[in-house]
């Protein structure tokens, strides 16, 4: 097996996984978006709101409020020793008060841990006019995927690394390439670059008998986007952990089985 990374920025990575097959990617994808934990806003006390947006939406809108998670610092509530009565290693308070005439955006949000804030600042919530009012506080929690899709830590996606055959082509067989990484030198097309080949075969629909395109079934290349509760490796890492767990405990419950 061998990764490399093909691209990256701050919330996002393009990674190349070489020596596996569809059903290890695919497992790798699910575990992302369904496993790995990050905070939420899951329950909420409305204590004031003379808005013109009902509580029921309000509460929505925060739920869907990305938050910094620190997964040294919480555990899941079902896992955690308060048995889920909710305690400091399981659930986070946050509060948010704020006067008319203005726009309450998303960093108007008091977290009551400094290593847990909004990821982005300047998500509207609701328009207050004069006189208004908004007054609540906000319980957080560790979730998954498997619980709500506001839990998920971001979004994730593979394809079979490009493998091209080439025996000619022109340059009108360049031009079909939606991306441009067709080029004609004159005898025939080249790949300037394979990893950003969508596998759209518009090229091989044009001219089969000059190339030829498929996605290979052993290397994959995976792009990963984090909504920002996590950086990129951290997910991964995580997910590796959750499967980890996975195996240990059907390693555990197989050696109970009599065969």
């Amino acid at each position: 097996m061998n990764i490399k990374i093909l691209n990256q920025s701050e919330n996002k990575v393009e990674f190349s996984l070489e020596g596996i097959n569809h059903v290890i990617a695919n497992t790798l994808r699910r575990l992302v978006i369904n496993e790995v934990p990050t905070l939420a806003i899951e329950e909420v006390d409305m204590k004031e709101n003379s808005s013109a947006m009902y509580d029921e939406m309000l509460a929505h809108r925060l739920g869907l409020v990305p938050l910094t998670t620190d997964l040294k610092s919480y555990d899941m509530k079902q896992n955690c020793k308060c048995e889920g009565k909710g305690c400091a290693s399981c659930t986070l308070k946050l509060k948010l008060q704020a006067k008319g005439p203005c726009i309450v955006y998303s960093g108007d949000i008091k977290s009551s841990d400094p290593k847990v804030k909004p990821v982005f600042d300047k998500m509207p919530l609701v328009k207050l006019l004069k006189d208004q009012e908004v007054e609540l506080e906000a319980t957080a929690v560790l979730g998954n995927g498997n619980m709500h899709a506001k839990f998920q830590p971001g979004l994730i996606f593979f394809k079979g690394y490009p493998q091209f055959t080439i025996k000619g082509g022109n340059e009108e067989l360049a031009r079909t390439c939606p991306v441009n990484i067709l080029e004609f030198d004159g005898k025939k097309v080249k790949v300037t670059d394979e990893t950003k080949c969508t596998l759209c075969m518009a090229c091989q629909d044009h001219d089969s008998e000059a190339i030829q395109v498929r996605g290979s079934d052993k290397d994959f290349i995976f792009t990963l986007e984090s909504w920002g509760q996590l950086d990129c490796k951290e997910i991964l890492l995580k997910a590796m952990d959750m499967f980890d767990s996975y195996l240990n405990e059907f390693e555990k419950q197989l050696k109970k089985l009599n065969f």
